[in-house]
This record gives structure tokens, C-alpha cells and sequence, in this order.
């Protein structure tokens, strides 16, 4: 019973033997990550050996769209995330959008979503969620969470509303450690929550959050008064619990992942996901031993361990089930051919400040691209391509770019450039410039020599004064990268 709760990561493009096996005796499913993918045809054919071993085996991805992609790892997201469909405000969209999203996780044999992120992000330097949700307004992010839970569940994928009760008001990223919610802004993070479980949300995720105001002592993933008190029986969820990535340091630190995988069950989990990095058969053995303990020592009630087996396994045939859907259907025609529908919403969410006399747009000659890289946190796949350099070349042919990470933006470094751009257009592309000093500073440095510079910003906006023409995408997608680049040439993209 113990492995019909778990959801393990792996790694490579093929299921081990170790997994095949797992599944064939029970083992509820799987989580797949960018390591587990290529292309579609490949993760079609990944999810048919996980099938052929466990019929209904429930596979499930972090697709988010924007920032945080699996499926379109390698290229970028085809859509635009959370906060430029917040800055758009059309729930319609968001809801075309994510059925279009849905047809390609079905298609490829997936069946939840770990999505959409209904954190409020209230906290506009927040390490984590930023650009992940619709934007810090909570009745915003609550009719955005339902259109998003429609959209995906109208084409047979599981929804998973995250991270319970609200990851956005926060500072501290729980990869690392314990975010604490504070207690006058938790009804507000809630109201998304609220509105998920109206809309019938198949599945909600927890995060690795302190909420003072109801256990000031453990982490919402291991609390029984988070789980059980508050989601069960105040907000009335019905649906699967599972964890946020059990492995992560703010719950795994104290306990090990065995014992926070049976702390959570304690509290109300039904499904530990584990998986952050390429976890092997060993981990999954600690954490089977652990939560047996767990059952024998007390902690865990047998009872509590078979209702949260039950959940899982009534989710996985759902996903698994001939017109599995929630039957909401489409909002509108949906085009799929090019990801058409995200480059509508990414086009619709730009917002372009022109400040220059006479314009500076569109540009004529190939200009030189600045683009400032930060870090990028944990959930983010590092190796996601993002900017504008990549688009703008295909449309002003003879681009080039310089991209500079921290430490590497220096007073020299900068110089050096514009003595070797002279004469050519400037455009600047940063990324939560706000978050980050040495962007700020690189970018006072820039326009103090080119105030005729084009600034695009393509995290949370800093300021739009800034430069001759400011972009804000408020996205790093893929397609927030070809808008822009589209107002800069005057050009569509074909």
C-alpha cells in the first residue's frame, strides 16, 4: 500500500527496470521532469511503457506555461505564464489556453497538470512565484485559477492547484527554506483556493509553508491543522492532496524524505511526490521503510494510509478513463497549429511606453541586443531558452547579442561594448531588474551612454520610464520574446 501514494521522478528518456517493476506491483505513478524529455513523440512512447506495465498509472508534469515548462524545454514555452494572462484579463483566453495546453498533455499520455500556480504574489520580490501567477490581486488570481481549472479538466487533465495556502507573500524560496505566511494576509491567499475547489479543481498542492495563524510550528505539508482542519474540513476539498517536491530542504531537513513523506500522510496528503533530482529505487525503498514504521510506531493510522491510496487511485482511473473531462468544453475556437493561442495572449499582454520624439520604433537595421541574465530559482529549467536576441534576428538579420550574467556586467565590460556598437541600434532586455542590483546598475550604466535604447523587460516590470521605448511581456516565454520582438521590427512573425 505504501507505493500507491508515491510519485517518484527518474531519470532518463526510457523507464528504468527498477520503475517497470514498481509499477507492475503498484507503485501509483510517476512525475515526469525535463530530464524525461525530448520531444512529444518521445514522452508519447515514455507513457505507453508506464502504461504497458500499470494501465492506470497517473503521470503528472509541472506545465505551467511561461517560466516553468517540461514539454517545451528546449525551445521555450509556446505560451505565455500565469501573469501575462493576468495582465490580459480575459478569462476566456485563459481558459482557451489551457485546453490547448490540456490536448497536448493528453496527448502525450499525460494526465495531471501540476498547474496553475494560485498563489496571489503580493510580495513583489519574491524569489519564486513572481511571474507564475496571474498577479497579486486575489480576485484576479481567483477567476484565473477557475478559467485555468476549466480549460484543462474540459480536456481530460487533472488540475492541481498550488501551493496551498498561498505561496505568494513570501521572501524566502521553500527550496531552501521556510517561507512564513503572515497572519493577515492568509485570507487573501486563500481566496484563489477557495475559488479552485468551487470550480471542482481535481487535485491541490502544498506548500512547504509556516502559517502561524493555524500551527505555528509545522509546515503546511506536515500539519494536520493546515491539510485536515482547514483544507479538508473548513474549505471542503474533496480531491487529492499531493505535496510539493518532498525532497525540498524546508520539510525534508528535519525529518529526512522518509519521515516528512510520513508526517505529510499524517497530516492529510495523499500523494508524496519526490523528485527533484534524479531520485533511484533507494530512495523509494527509505521512503516505503519509513512510512511502515510510521504505521507501526502510531504516527501514521493504517486508516489514513489506505483513504489517501484510495484518493490517489480514483484520480489515476479518472486520468485514465475514455472521455475523462470534466465536460466544460472550449470557450472558443481553439488554433493549435504553431501554438497560435499563446501568441495571441502574449501579444495581447505586452504594454509598450514610447517616450522618444521623433519614434525610435520600428528599427530598421539590425541592432545589438544587452541581454542581463539572473539566476533563475529551482523550478525554472536553467537551460530554457528566454530573450529577444533569437526572434529579432530572424526578423532584422544581422543581430547580434552580448548576454551578461552576475558578476560579469562590470563598469569595463560595458564600456568595451558600446565602443564596439557605435552608431548601432541598442536594445536591453532584463529580467526582475527589481530582484536583482547588478541589472539595475548595468542598466543606469547602459542608458546613461544610450538613451535612445529600446528596454525590454521580461520579469515583473521595474519601471517604465526607462529607455526611449520600454516593452513590458511580463512573461519570459518564448512567445513574450517573439511580441517584442514584433514591436521592435514592426513585423509580425509568420
Amino acid at each position: 500500500m505504501t507505493d500507491a501514494v508515491l510519485l517518484p521522478g527518474f531519470a532518463g528518456h526510457t523507464p528504468p527496470e527498477w520503475l517497470r517493476r514498481r509499477l507492475s506491483e503498484g507503485l501509483a505513478g510517476v512525475v515526469l521532469f525535463s530530464r524525461n524529455i525530448v520531444d512529444p513523440e518521445q514522452v508519447a512512447r515514455l507513457t505507453a511503457a508506464l502504461r504497458a506495465e500499470n494501465p492506470h498509472v497517473l503521470v503528472g508534469t509541472d506545465e505551467e506555461t511561461g517560466e516553468v515548462t517540461r514539454l517545451e524545454v528546449a525551445t521555450g514555452s509556446s505560451r505565455p505564464g500565469g501573469y501575462a494572462l493576468g495582465v490580459v484579463d480575459d478569462p476566456a483566453l485563459t481558459e482557451e489556453l489551457a485546453r490547448d495546453l490540456g490536448l497536448d498533455l493528453a496527448a502525450v499520455g499525460i494526465g495531471i497538470d501540476f498547474a496553475p500556480s494560485a498563489d496571489v504574489n503580493s510580495n513583489p520580490r519574491n524569489p519564486v512565484i513572481g511571474l507564475r501567477a496571474f498577479g497579486a490581486d486575489p480576485e484576479l488570481v481567483a477567476r484565473h485559477t477557475r478559467a485555468f481549472i476549466r480549460g484543462l479538466q474540459s480536456a481530460g487533465v487533472a488540475a492541481c492547484a498550488k501551493h496551498f495556502p498561498g505561496h505568494g507573500d513570501a521572501s524566502v524560496d521553500s527550496h531552501h527554506g521556510v517561507p512564513v505566511v503572515a497572519d493577515g494576509g492568509i485570507e487573501q491567499a486563500l481566496r484563489p483556493f477557495r475559488a479552485a475547489i468551487a470550480e471542482g479543481v481535481r487535485a491541490v498542492m502544498t506548500g512547504h509553508l509556516l502559517v502561524p495563524s493555524y500551527d505555528p510550528h509545522l509546515p503546511a505539508t506536515l500539519s494536520p491543522k493546515v491539510l485536515t482542519g482547514l483544507l479538508r474540513e473548513e474549505l471542503g476539498f474533496d480531491g487529492v492532496i499531493v505535496t510539493d517536491g518532498i525532497e525540498m530542504t524546508s520539510v525534508s531537513g528535519p525529518y529526512g524524505i522518509g519521515g516528512a513523506a510520513a508526517r505529510a500522510l499524517a497530516a492529510g496528503a495523499d500523494a508524496i511526490c519526490v523528485g527533484g533530482e534524479s531520485y533511484d529505487e533507494a530512495t523509494i525503498d527509505a521512503m516505503r521503510d519509513a512510512i511502515l514504521t510510521a504505521v507501526t510506531e502510531g504516527l501514521l493510522p493504517e486508516e489514513r494510509l489506505a483513504d489517501a491510496a484510495r484518493r490517489v487511485r480514483e484520480l489515476a482511473l479518472w486520468t485514465t478513463s475514455p472521455g475523462s473531462t470534466d465536460g466544460a468544453g472550449g470557450t472558443a475556437d481553439t488554433t493549435r497549429a504553431g501554438g497560435g493561442i499563446g501568441m495571441v495572449a502574449a501579444r495581447r499582454a505586452l504594454r509598450v511606453t514610447r517616450r522618444a520624439s521623433p519614434p525610435v520604433l520600428p528599427l530598421t537595421d539590425a541592432p545589438h541586443v544587452v541581454e542581463l541574465a539572473p539566476e533563475t530559482h529551482m523550478a525554472i529549467d536553467k537551460a530554457t531558452p528566454w530573450g529577444v536576441a533569437g526572434p529579432l534576428a530572424e526578423l532584422l538579420p544581422g543581430t547580434t547579442a552580448t548576454r551578461f550574467a552576475a558578476g560579469e556586467a562590470t563598469g569595463a565590460a560595458i564600456e568595451d561594448l558600446l565602443a564596439r556598437i557605435t552608431g548601432r541600434g541598442l536594445v536591453l532586455v532584463v529580467r526582475d531588474a527589481h530582484r536583482h542590483p547588478w541589472q539595475a546598475e548595468a542598466l543606469r550604466h547602459l542608458l546613461s551612454a544610450r538613451p535612445d535604447a529600446v528596454v525590454v523587460e521580461m520579469g515583473l516590470p521595474h519601471r517604465a520610464d526607462l529607455g526611449a521605448v520600454h516593452i513590458a511581456t511580463y512573461g519570459a516565454a518564448r512567445v513574450c520574446g517573439q511580441a517584442a520582438a514584433e514591436v521592435i521590427a514592426g513585423t509580425p512573425i509568420t
